[in-house]
């Protein structure tokens, strides 16, 4: 058996799912980039913690508005192209970015307009970048595309932040043409993907086969439970979205501070996956959520008490790390909550619908 098969890097050699890979790992270094832009010149603009909470807002209240129509369009229309649009709009969204900064932006409320308009794409996206897997490689070859798909996501966490925040000591126009950049290729890289024909809904579109993926998680307590521990971790833990606030004010650490604070949670999560990925956690998984959830508290606790960058670092937050609970009960591989969906769905229809209601809890994860 060849190393690459050993590594799981074989699946690499379907070029389609080759293409969407670098896509997804660029088109997301590109999003964690712009993340960082936005949030300090936001901040650095106003001076007003209230426009950072309304940069998530912004963002969240269309994907939570569309995600049940995006579950819908992923199951009905060409998940390829769904996706493909939605990178021309992330597009379109870093170029206004780009036009406002050049002309001097005064106020915010058009950063607000463009991040609504983001959240938008976003929330037709993911539904379809969860289920089109199954589209590009084979069965046999599937939870190694999972695994290398996940592991690209935490890579581009890591890298885009803290490439953010240094490459905005030269400038948010700067970031903004590197993002859009980055976008392009990523558009590009999109349109030489090929998926295989998926298995479409013939029956007319209706608020019960909406409503379909709600149902689907309330009969399944184990989704239900893990969604609703995670959905509490996500709503006491949005002091995240003050970092920029945290980094200059308390920290006095620059935009590069701001892009490590936000580099690290991804990195403790990367090294956790890592380690569950060799030893499981296969008996008590609820414990150990509640316990990460606990630990999640206290961190963020912990943060704040002592206005030390280094510290901070040490000890990042690590609600990505209670996600990995969620699925390892399942496989040690493969990304956070499609293992644990994936146990319960067996076709692509119900895997996009379901996987859009986990998403929708897990909007801000990525900001």
């Amino acid at each position: 058996m060849s190393s690459n098969n050993l590594t799981g890097l074989g699946v690499l050699r379907h070029r389609s799912f080759a293409f969407y890979l670098a896509a997804r790992l660029l088109s997301a270094v590109a999003v964690q980039m712009q993340s960082v832009a936005i949030g300090w010149q936001v901040y650095a603009l106003t001076g007003d913690v209230f426009d950072l909470g309304l940069i998530g807002l912004a963002q969240f209240a269309p994907f939570f508005a569309l995600i049940l129509f995006a579950g819908q369009a992923a199951d009905r229309f060409d998940r390829r192209r769904i996706i493909t649009v939605g990178l021309a709009v992330e597009l379109l969204c870093s170029l206004l970015l780009l036009a406002f900064t050049v002309s001097g932006l005064t106020v915010v409320w058009p950063v607000f307009a463009v991040l609504v308009l983001f959240g938008s794409a976003r929330a037709f996206m993911m539904p379809a970048q969860q289920a089109i897997l199954m589209n590009l490689v084979p069965q046999d070859s599937f939870s190694k595309a999972v695994a290398l798909s996940s592991s690209s996501f935490h890579v581009a966490v890591i890298v885009g932040p803290t490439l953010g925040g240094l490459l905005y000591l030269a400038g948010s126009t700067i970031v903004y043409s590197i993002v859009g950049a980055l976008l392009l290729v990523s558009l590009v890289l999109m349109s030489l993907v090929h998926a295989a024909r998926q298995a479409r809904r013939a029956e007319p579109t209706s608020w019960s086969a909406v409503l379909e993926g709600l149902r689907f998680v309330w009969s399944k307590p184990a989704v239900l439970g893990a969604i609703s521990l995670d959905l509490f971790a996500v709503l006491f833990g949005g002091a995240v979205a003050l970092l920029p606030a945290y980094a200059r004010d308390v920290l006095h650490a620059g935009p590069t501070g701001l892009g490590l604070l936000r580099t690290a949670p991804a990195a403790g999560a990367a090294i956790t996956a890592g380690v569950l990925a060799f030893r499981p956690i296969t008996r008590q998984v609820g414990r150990w959520m509640f316990g990460g959830v606990a630990v999640f508290g206290i961190a963020t606790i912990a943060l704040v008490l002592q206005p030390h960058l280094d510290i901070d670092l040490v000890g990042p937050r690590i609600r990505p790390w209670i996600r990995g609970q969620a699925g390892c009960q399942q496989r040690p591989r493969g990304t956070r909550w499609q293992q644990i969906l994936r146990h319960f769905t067996r076709d692509s229809r119900g895997c996009s619908r379901a996987a859009s209601r986990a998403n929708r809890r897990s909007s801000t994860c990525a900001r």
